[in-house]
């Protein structure tokens, strides 16, 4: 199992960054510093607790003149890049909701190096007006950073960040912002677009088909945006009309050949080989466009009801009288995100949303005899 992601901030981490603020403002008290930080409570502290606690033990040993750290902070910004140095945007979050203007400015040049998606949300619920017309200023920088910060720090169901329950019961404040990245020339901008689409379509699905129907056909990328942000339409609802606008219109002409899984008995940790093989009947000169997943439907415990995940298997289009086959293996090793158990385990086989053909497996303990 990989390593949890919380242990990069390990004690050779804190010190060499400590040494990095040192030689940008040298009363800088490393030793403080990195005491603070690996005080008591550390071991059990998460993710974003550990990011927490760095950016409150900053607060304790930088300047207690907000502008003065935050100076510091940005000087540093360009040497200090990529995921582990978000408790520079969580620091703003958590001393300058007050100073709005000074913390825009840090914000939007922090996320060129890391990423403010977590910390624009606290300014989102104070004055939710005022942030989102700030939302949409950046969302004509010429950054694809801060273009990106527009749509992603205002998904209504952002992972890892608290929701905006206003924006779930209402996400018109956010409509101009995607609008106006709906065709951005950065496919990173693009795909933040199409998951806070993907985040309101499960709260307001019609909303989601009105836009993409209406913005369907204009730009390919565009298109492909649309196609991503229907996913959950299309893949958990099986939307009829979000099917039919990306052309998988319902394919009674299927018919299956193989859906089979081997062994039928495993153990967890173990591995199986699913293969698959469909053809269509329809006249050769026609075609129809089939999507293919499988719904695996998991035990939550031995004796608890069970959930559903779907793989995608191919998306292709399939002449008449012509074969779409395959295989792919399914894994039942533990993992951080999902841990399996013993049981029935049901394979199905779902076609342009129709359930087509199933199978199952038996799961037994693992070899070593642990669930």
């Amino acid at each position: 199992m990989a390593e949890p992601l919380k242990n990069m901030y390990d004690e050779a981490f804190l010190k060499g960054f400590a040494a990095r603020v040192s030689q940008a403002w040298t009363p800088f008290d490393e030793e403080r510093f990195v005491g603070l930080v690996l005080a008591d409570g550390w071991e059990e502290l998460a993710l974003k607790g550990r990011i927490r606690r760095i950016a409150r033990s900053l607060g304790e040993v930088l300047p207690d003149d907000y502008d003065r750290a935050i100076d510091i902070l940005e000087g540093m910004a360009g040497e200090c890049r990529g995921f582990p140095y978000l408790f520079f945007p969580d620091f703003v979050e958590l001393y300058g909701l007050s100073r709005w203007d000074r913390s825009m400015q840090a914000l939007a040049l922090f996320t060129r190096s890391s990423s403010a998606e977590f910390a624009v949300r606290p300014f989102i619920k104070r004055d939710p007006e005022r942030m989102m017309a700030q939302m949409l200023a950046w969302s004509g920088d010429s950054d694809e950073h801060v273009r990106r910060l527009a749509s992603e720090g205002c998904r209504p169901r952002l992972p890892w960040a608290d929701a905006l329950p206003d924006f779930k019961r209402d996400p018109s404040p956010i409509l101009p912002i995607l609008d106006a990245l709906k065709a951005d020339p950065s496919d990173y901008v693009r795909r933040s677009v199409a998951n806070n689409l993907n985040d309101i379509s499960k709260d307001h699905p019609d909303l989601v088909l009105e836009l993409a129907t209406r913005w369907h056909g204009a730009n390919p990328e565009t298109d492909a945006l649309l196609r991503h942000a229907c996913r959950g339409l299309i893949r958990r609802e099986a939307d009829e009309a979000a099917m039919r606008l990306f052309g998988l219109l319902p394919a009674p002409e299927a018919v299956v050949h193989t859906w089979s899984v081997a062994p039928r008995e495993a153990a967890i940790g173990d591995t199986v080989l699913v293969e698959y093989a469909l053809g269509l009947t329809l006249p050769e000169e026609e075609a129809r466009k089939l999507r293919l997943e499988m719904a695996v439907t998991y035990p939550r415990s031995a004796e608890g009801s069970g959930y559903r995940k779907l793989f995608r298997l191919a998306e292709r289009v399939v002449q008449g009288g012509g074969i779409i086959e395959g295989s792919r293996k399914l894994s039942f090793k533990d993992l951080s995100t999902r841990r399996h158990y013993p049981g029935t385990h049901t394979l199905v086989l779902i076609v342009n949303g129709k359930e087509t053909a199933s199978a199952e497996v038996v799961l037994q303990a693992s070899k070593e005899g642990s669930a």
